[in-house]
């Protein structure tokens, strides 16, 4: 019996190369775009379940044009088609509105389980994948670290980071995930897999596909709004203080009441 997955993608800039912030707008020009690393981390995992019980693995992303290039690179990987939900209404669309998006193209759909990254490195919310799983009524478990599947239980065991230690979750099928990019190492696509990937099927949805009105998504289906970039504030120096052990005491106790005012 084989696993029936599908993976919510994200397209996001390179967080490794520099930003530039100007009248509180993030400067676009010249960014690189990638495949969002933990949404990545959720198709190695994916493969890696097909490889041991046999598996579809689908990928979902809500995008422009240029977002293309983020499921090439997941087919790349591994997976064997994609659906691109594609049209300039979902512009501005905050994470209840990319969920809301999402549950009607999964409505209809009959899958064991979807992955989602944890969160996005462009926007670190995180709140997409919870999203989406109460709007179609399935049992979830955030931030993922492992996964093993059963598909005769009709389960999957789920390894979490949790506050106090590592957690085993047995949670059943039909069941959604979010993964952290803890989880593995994603495979770099090989050449052979590049080249099969522009054979892949990669359909393409436009709003009305969904039954959907432009209000329901977009800024205007959005209860949040960015409304400005800024540059982290600079850390301060550190201090350095010299004496015997009862006066560098009575000395940090000075600084954390009067002037960092901690105690």
């Amino acid at each position: 019996m084989s696993l029936r997955i599908y993976i919510c993608c994200k397209q996001v800039p390179d967080v490794a190369m520099p930003f530039q912030i100007k009248e509180g707008r993030l400067v676009t020009d010249g960014l690189n775009y990638i495949l969002n690393a933990y949404d990545a981390s959720s198709v190695e995992e994916a493969l890696v379940l097909k490889e041991q019980h046999g598996a579809h693995i689908t990928l979902v992303l809500i995008g422009p044009d240029k977002a293309k290039e983020a499921l090439r690179k997941g087919l790349a990987m591994g997976a064997d088609d994609a659906v691109h939900l594609n049209d300039s209404a979902f512009d501005g669309s905050d994470s209840h509105a990319a969920a809301r998006a999402l549950a009607k193209f999964f409505a209809d759909k009959e899958f064991d389980f979807i992955l989602t990254g944890k969160q996005s490195q462009d926007m670190d919310m995180g709140l997409t994948g919870g999203i989406l799983a109460h709007h179609l009524d399935l049992p979830y478990v955030t931030n993922a670290v492992g996964l093993e599947a059963d598909p005769s239980a009709k389960k999957v065991t789920v390894k979490r980071q949790g506050d106090d230690g590592q957690e085993m979750i047995d949670v059943p099928f039909p069941c959604l995930v979010t993964c952290s990019n803890d989880m593995n190492d994603p495979r770099i696509p090989s050449l052979k897999g590049i080249m099969s990937s522009k054979k892949k099927p990669l359909e393409l949805i436009a709003l009305g596909d969904l039954g959907m009105d432009a209000s329901e998504v977009g800024s205007s289906g959005s209860p949040t709004s960015l409304v400005s970039w800024a540059e982290p504030d600079q850390r301060q120096p550190g201090q350095k203080f010299e004496g015997d052990a009862d006066e560098l005491v009575n000395t940090l106790m000075d600084k954390l009441t009067n002037d960092a005012k901690v105690i």
